[in-house]
């Protein structure tokens, strides 16, 4: 099954399944993900028909990878998901196995932060026991007995800059740039969120509890950074996309051509006005109107009737003007917002080798459904 066909599947079924979650499966990420995909480069209110297709999307990913690595986890005699098996489904992608391994890094200097293991004890403690890198030791030794040329391995001190994620923040330094401090406040909350913050709530959207094979919490944390890697990289090429389908103003292709167009569109107008002008300028009706001169004295009240009216018909102009400009402001910025369209179109290219998005496609393709964040 390709990506295209699964993302297809997904999203004829995001109708059905957001007006069944109701009477169905009540526990869903649309809120959180349009918090996400603000904080990912996404307008600041996202559509919530954009954030339904894309928690579907992740949804079926999710899936398909607790499979697979169910299926692991099965051939090497296990009795629950761990984080050497998903490893094991990453091995092929270097860049995301990297970006993985870094996370992984992360987490284990976030918990000896949490513990509170001071500096002059940490030696001592990492020479006594190896609770405070347990998860870089687990991922050590298991890329060690897979790993005959030592490249897999040397993806762990690789200190080269990831340039997704160096685009990600250049993207969200430009979102900050016209903001007061109350949106910065927001924006910065939602760049906070995760999926690992509402782990029991994750787990119950993956309905782990019905599985024969469960994931172990280590594997439970990698797939929830596996699925707000999912969102971003949907973001990314969403806005790529975004970008491709937007029209090209300054294309002087199309401007000639729209040139070209008019002047062969509007010729018999052209000639039918151009004798009608008045060879003489200062004739009177080549002229300006007059200035109009205000009300004489000898007419007090229709001048204050006047300056009334003018008064209230200037106001109900500005009134109008008002919820002309807030109607505007509204279209535009759900125009600027991702639409479901574009996410489709992104999942529909990524599921294709050849393209502008083919150096960005997995390289894990074992039952031929590229995953978008391994």
């Amino acid at each position: 099954m390709s990506l295209s066909a699964a993302g297809t599947n997904a999203m004829s079924s995001a109708t059905s399944s957001s007006s069944g979650r109701g009477a169905g499966k009540t526990t869903n990420f649309v809120l959180e993900l349009q918090t996400m995909m603000f904080s990912l480069g996404d307008a600041r209110r996202p559509l919530y028909d954009t954030a339904v297709l894309v928690e579907d999307i992740v949804h079926t990913q999710l899936i398909n990878l607790l499979q697979q690595a169910a299926d692991v986890s099965q051939m090497r005699g296990a009795r629950v998901i761990s984080a050497e098996d998903i490893l094991f489904l990453m091995r092929r992608d270097k860049k995301k196995l990297r970006r993985l391994l870094k996370y992984i890094l992360f987490r284990d200097y976030k918990s000896k932060i949490l513990k509170g293991i001071e500096e002059e004890d940490l030696e001592e403690k990492l020479s006594t026991t190896s609770n405070a890198c347990k998860r870089q030791k687990l991922a050590q030794d298991f890329l060690n007995s897979i790993d005959q040329t030592g490249e897999l391995l040397s993806l762990m001190d690789d200190d080269e800059i990831d340039d997704v994620k160096q685009e990600r923040m250049e993207r969200a330094e430009k979102q900050t740039r016209m903001m007061d401090s109350a949106q910065y406040a927001e924006f910065s909350e939602s760049r906070q969120l995760s999926f690992c913050k509402k782990a029991s709530k994750f787990r119950d959207w993956l309905d782990c509890s019905s599985m024969e094979i469960k994931p172990n919490a280590v594997a439970m944390e990698i797939l929830a950074y596996l699925a707000y890697e999912t969102v971003a990289q949907l973001v990314d090429l969403a806005l790529l996309v975004k970008q491709d389908m937007a029209p090209k103003t300054c294309d002087p292709f199309t401007h000639a051509i729209s040139a070209t167009l008019t002047q062969n569109r509007n010729p018999p107008e052209s000639l039918v006005q151009a004798p009608s002008l008045k060879s003489n300028p200062d004739t009177p009706e080549n002229t300006p109107p007059a200035t109009p001169t205000p009300p004489s004295s000898g007419a007090p009240h229709l001048g204050k009737s006047q300056a009334l009216g003018n008064g209230q018909d200037s106001a109900k102009t500005k009134q109008r003007k008002r919820k002309k400009s807030a109607a505007t402001g509204g279209a535009e910025s759900n125009a600027d917002a991702i639409q479901p369209n574009h996410i489709r179109e992104a999942v529909r290219r990524y599921g294709h080798r050849i393209g502008p998005l083919s150096p960005f496609t997995s390289a894990y393709r074992r039952t031929g459904m590229p995953f978008l964040a391994c």
